[in-house]
């Protein structure tokens, strides 16, 4: 156990991936004894646990304007696609915050939306402590897009953007590239990426392909996210023990580009028409916080759950899943991916992002062709054919407690922090 006080900072309170992922590795490095403590730009709910930079009227009106700012006058430059792009024009200094002070490590996690703009990045050296940055998306280097898909302007300066209305070599994403540039020119961090897939990413960066960068993936609660009985979670759900359950951690819209919602249409579509596939055995459940109502016809049953808010019934629900689908055409590390897993679900998904680090093909789930309906669609049939539907689910919850169980990756994350503490002029 190691005597050192870590301070995390994300621009929410476990609002989105990152700010779950944050929270997760805390109570992880807490639960090994360390003194770790999260600070949010922005706080939502009411965690005793978490503090915020925004305490009074005036600090949380000031960051309401920045985060609303950033958001919707990036509207006004990016094209009419769901690709996120962040101006980071907007932020706040923080160099001064007694908990800065007195840690011996700042972490930094998802700090767009108006919270560390470059400027108040590169102030963060006057503190002389270790950073460690842990990069949930693409946006530390890129100029602006926090999804990528296949455009590689990040290895040289950006510009040339392919989702702005107005591009060209000097356009908003080139200038972002420069103020970050001038930013890390200033400013000494250790770069932690979830998967492999990000960690290739950033090599392949003009802006920190030279940087230290370590390979730590996220956590869950294996406690909470965990195994049971499948006949009785589907109980739950009012789903008959027979059905083959489909689980999809998203409400699909056709807009949502990066979610590749039609690849999954498509897929069940091409499914439900192959003869070997009782239709009236599958069932498809979506949990999610988008309107039903504007959903795609689909060919199955569809439970449609909402917005689950516990976690305890999230994972009663991942259980009573026999496959969790997720079509996405790129993602870091997805959280619905390992808390699946680890209720002992099989994963069905596209081979990208990080995405292979969690799902071994044909062990504890399916990695599909990049864009393939086809073989997303067999990959369904490949589980409900299977033999032994038993070992697979046994396999998907063996891979998360010996490769992301919280005592694991908190160990990793205290052998960095040494090793920065360490590397610091006696």
């Amino acid at each position: 156990m190691i005597d050192l006080k870590v301070v995390h900072l994300n621009t929410y309170d476990g609002n989105g991936g990152a700010g779950r992922a944050c929270l997760r590795l805390s109570d992880a490095l807490k639960a090994n004894g360390v003194d770790s403590k999260v600070l949010v730009y922005y706080k939502f709910g009411h965690n005793p646990k978490i503090d915020t930079f925004s305490k009074n009227i005036f600090a949380n009106a000031r960051a309401i304007f920045n985060i609303m700012a950033e958001r919707y006058l990036a509207k006004l430059f990016v094209k009419a696609v769901k690709t996120p792009f962040s101006l980071q024009w907007f932020g706040k200094s923080i160099v001064n915050h007694p908990e800065l002070k007195s840690a011996d490590i700042i972490h930094l996690h998802w700090v767009n939306h108006g919270f560390l703009s470059p400027k108040f990045l590169a102030e963060l050296d006057e503190l002389e402590k270790p950073i460690v940055w842990t990069f949930h998306d693409s946006n530390a280097f890129t100029g602006g897009c926090h999804v990528r898909y296949s455009c590689e302007h990040f290895h040289k300066q950006c510009g040339d953007c392919p989702i702005l209305r107005l591009s060209g070599k000097d356009d908003i994403s080139h200038k972002n590239w420069l103020r970050k540039q001038k930013a890390y020119s200033e400013l000494n961090f250790h770069i932690v990426a979830p998967s492999n897939w990000m960690a290739n990413s950033v090599k392949q960066s003009s802006l920190l392909g030279v940087r230290k960068i370590s390979v730590i993936p996220n956590t869950l609660e294996i406690d909470v996210f965990k195994p049971y009985v499948k006949a009785e979670a589907k109980k739950i759900l009012k789903i008959p023990a027979h059905h083959f359950v489909l689980m999809s951690g998203f409400m699909p819209s056709k807009n949502d580009k990066h979610k590749g919602t039609q690849y999954l249409i498509d897929a069940l579509n091409e499914l439900a028409a192959r003869p070997e596939i009782p239709n009236e055995q599958i069932e498809l459940v979506i949990f999610g916080n988008k309107d039903e109502k504007n959903a795609p016809d689909f060919p199955f049953k569809t439970t449609f759950l909402g917005h689950i808010s516990k976690d305890d019934h999230l994972a009663k629900c991942y259980a009573a899943a026999d496959a969790f689908i997720t079509p996405s055409l790129e993602d870091n590390l997805p959280n619905t991916v390992m808390e699946s897993l680890a209720c002992a679900t099989p994963v069905i998904a596209f081979k990208t992002g990080g995405i292979p680090d969690m799902v071994i093909h044909l062990q504890n789930g399916y990695l599909a062709n990049y864009e393939s309906s086809t073989d997303l669609a067999d990959g369904i049939e490949w589980l409900f054919l299977h033999e032994d539907a038993a070992a697979v689910q046994k396999e998907a919850r063996r891979t998360i407690l010996n490769h992301f169980a919280p005592a694991l990756i908190a160990d990793e994350h205290e052998e960095l922090y040494q090793s920065l503490l360490n590397a610091l002029p006696q």
